[in-house]
């Protein structure tokens, strides 16, 4: 399906990124990879902007085209108690500022056909406490979504997914933690990569500017004192 097409992923040496990348390798794409861990593409930070430039000239350099662009890099989680001015604006422009400059050095060589996905979170509509930076990134980046898909509109589509719980470790949950989810389980990373291949594919050519939820269900059930074995315990939060 993706047979010599050029995939850009952000974050793409771990967890969903790396899924993701994994899973266009599978569909034949050629895979462009920039994260902080070691990869066999690109070693950088993101959140400069000289890193992302040179990223970008080695891309075309090297494929003279990007077909799809997925920013799922993530952002630093820290909450209003410990975050500092400077860590809640880097959390912004790993979050937020790359995906949108990425996008801008990009937009001169999107194929026909192209699309940008980018990877919020459920926590652009729910929160835990002590999570502002990353809340507010992945906020951003589901109306940053929206903008694009308008200003690019018939040269690219733009969507974004929202997981909830996915578990990078391969660890198996049971009991109240999978029962939360009217899925009856915690996510894994290929419940977000099959979602980024179908929204780069031509059966999603009438969907753009869309945010889609995958998280089992759980932003959707509502969740009181003593229901499936969840206990509320003093003051605290659930």
């Amino acid at each position: 399906m993706f047979e010599h097409k050029v995939a850009v992923v952000t974050g793409g040496a771990r967890g969903i990124g790396r899924a993701i990348a994994e899973e266009f390798r599978r569909e034949g794409a050629r895979v462009c990879v920039i994260d902080l861990l070691e990869n066999d593409y690109y070693v950088g930070d993101l959140a400069d902007q000289t890193v992302l430039e040179d990223f970008a000239r080695k891309v075309i350099s090297d494929y003279g085209h990007v077909d799809y662009l997925i920013n799922n890099a993530l952002p630093l989680m820290k909450g209003i108690d410990q975050c500092g001015y400077e860590e809640f604006n880097y959390a912004l422009r790993v979050g937020v500022t790359a995906p949108f400059y990425l996008t801008k050095l990009f937009v001169p060589h999107f194929a026909p056909g192209s699309a940008i996905v980018n990877i919020s979170s459920s926590r652009d509509r729910m929160s835990q406490p002590q999570t502002e930076s990353y809340t507010a990134a992945k906020g951003g980046i589901a109306a940053l979504t929206h903008a694009m898909a308008v200003s690019l509109a018939g040269r690219v589509r733009v969507n974004s997914i929202s997981p909830g719980w996915i578990d990078t470790g391969g660890t198996a949950y049971t009991g109240p933690d999978a029962l939360q989810q009217p899925a009856g389980r915690v996510g894994n990373p290929l419940d977000i990569a099959n979602m980024v291949l179908y929204l780069c594919s031509d059966k999603a050519g009438f969907i753009t500017g869309e945010n889609i939820c995958i998280d089992g269900g759980m932003t959707r059930q509502m969740i009181y004192h003593n229901d499936f074995g969840w206990t509320l315990q003093g003051g605290d939060r659930l």
